[in-house]
Order: structure tokens, then C-alpha cells, then sequence
């Protein structure tokens, strides 16, 4: 594909990845979810962007290590996939999309496995564009999350949830309770500066819990596993916003009404 690039273990200390590419205070967790990167592409993971400085991209791989709580043998995982500003409707996300679903076909795989809300959550790729691209929701869950399958076997399994996420709470159920892991630039900066000062303010117990492994990946208790933030033992919000003092009862009070 002449305008897309392919990072890999070889290139990807000089190409950027899209996201957070000159916000300073998260250079560390830039950093972090490059090495996230390098150790993943030895899992067959793909990161595959426009070879401009831009958000577009498409980020995949086996969704067998998909840090990602679900089951889905034989099938790829999409995981991120952007396309920002002035370059929708460009055909970049139909390209990018194809490109993955031509992986699929080379590798025999039985389809595409992607997980999106119900409604449109913060950080997660839009649901209404993958419907129309002809994926078909397989289950949702009731704290809005979503599994869309595109299957080219169709007598294959669908893909499901794992039963960690089923009941859309955490073991804690005292005050603030986030998880997250380096699969974002942006998620280990909020979840563990800014967020400590927002509970602090409102004296709010607060629990951060990294995601290191694809196996507490695929046992967490949300399918975002870049970032959760569950209150009082509920899932809330994947929305990265709301650990600035700022937003955090803004965005709160919303999804309590």
C-alpha cells in the first residue's frame, strides 16, 4: 500500500505512533507503549499507519494474545483504529480495514473480532462504521461493550466475552477503581498523576491496577483494557478525561443521569 506504513521491531524507534506525538507530560508513557509495541509484534501484532504525521492507523493481531477478555480462536483482533480530522473521508479507513481483512484471507483465519460500545465510548472505534463495513454484533454485555465479528467462515464459532466481564463490576467496590495498561500513550500519565489529585479532592478511596500480562488482560473485568475506571464497584466510563479535576464530575454526573 503506497501511502501506509508498517512499524515493526526494525523501525519503530524512529516512527512515530500517532497518538500523544508531542504532549511532553506523557513522553514516558509514549515511550512505554512503543516498548508495548516491540514486544508484541514477536505475538504477530501489526501497527499499520498513513505515512504522514497523522492519526491514522489500524492496530491488530492473533486474538488469541489479544489483551482483550475474550474468546475468539482462529480470528484477528482489531484493537485501535483511527482516522482524525482532515482525513476522514479519504478512504483511509476502508483501506486500512482491507488490509487487515486481506491478512485474514492469507492466514486462513476464520474473521475480524473488534470491541466497541454500544453506544459511542471514548477511545474505542466507531460502531455504526464497522456495521456498515458488515461486521455483526455476536454479544454485548450490560456495560455497554459490544463484540462485532466479520466472519469468512461461517461455520466457524463466534467469538464471546469472557465471563470476567459479565457482570460489568470489579472486586472493589470502595471508591475509585482503575485499570489500565500501555496499549495507550495517554493512559498511564492520567491514571497515575492526574487522577491522584481528582481523588484526592473529593476524598475519594483510589485503586490503579497496570494491566501487565495478556493473561490479567484477558481475565480483566472491562474489555477496555487501555482504560476503566469503575466507582463503588461499577463500571463507568473509558473516557481518559475523567481523571482531570476539571471534568471528573462532569463526565460522572452525566452517566449517573
Amino acid at each position: 500500500m503506497e501511502n501506509f506504513i508498517e512499524l515493526n521491531a526494525n523501525n519503530i524507534a524512529s516512527e512515530h505512533i500517532c497518538c500523544a506525538i508531542s504532549d511532553k507530560k506523557c513522553a514516558d508513557s509514549y515511550q512505554a507503549k512503543k516498548n508495548w509495541l516491540k514486544r508484541e509484534f514477536n505475538n504477530g501484532y501489526v501497527f499499520r499507519r498513513l505515512n504522514e504525521r497523522a492519526k491514522v492507523f489500524i492496530e491488530y493481531g492473533p486474538a488469541e494474545s489479544a489483551w482483550i477478555p475474550i474468546t475468539a480462536p482462529n480470528y484477528l483482533n482489531i484493537n485501535c483504529f483511527w482516522v482524525s480530522g482532515r482525513y476522514k473521508k479519504n478512504g483511509y479507513g476502508k483501506a486500512l480495514l482491507k488490509s487487515a481483512i486481506d491478512d485474514v484471507k492469507e492466514q486462513g483465519k476464520n474473521g475480524l473480532v473488534t470491541v466497541v460500545g454500544t453506544k459511542k465510548f471514548h477511545f474505542m472505534s466507531d460502531t455504526k462504521w464497522f456495521l456498515k463495513q458488515g461486521f455483526e454484533e455476536v454479544e454485548r454485555i450490560s456495560s455497554g461493550f459490544s463484540l462485532l465479528a466479520m466472519k469468512f467462515d461461517k461455520s466457524a464459532e463466534n467469538p464471546k466475552f469472557n465471563e470476567s466481564v459479565k457482570s460489568g463490576e470489579c472486586s472493589d467496590k470502595n471508591g475509585i477503581v482503575v485499570y489500565y495498561s500501555n496499549r495507550c500513550p495517554f493512559a498511564e500519565f492520567h491514571a497515575k498523576e492526574s487522577l491522584v489529585e481528582t481523588a484526592a479532592n473529593r476524598n475519594l478511596p483510589l485503586k490503579v491496577i497496570k494491566i501487565q500480562t495478556i493473561e490479567e488482560a484477558q481475565s480483566a473485568p472491562s474489555p477496555a483494557t487501555i482504560f476503566s475506571l469503575f466507582l463503588d464497584g461499577k463500571f463507568m466510563t473509558t473516557d481518559l478525561s475523567v481523571c482531570m479535576d476539571s471534568r471528573f464530575d462532569k463526565v460522572i454526573d452525566a452517566l449517573k443521569n
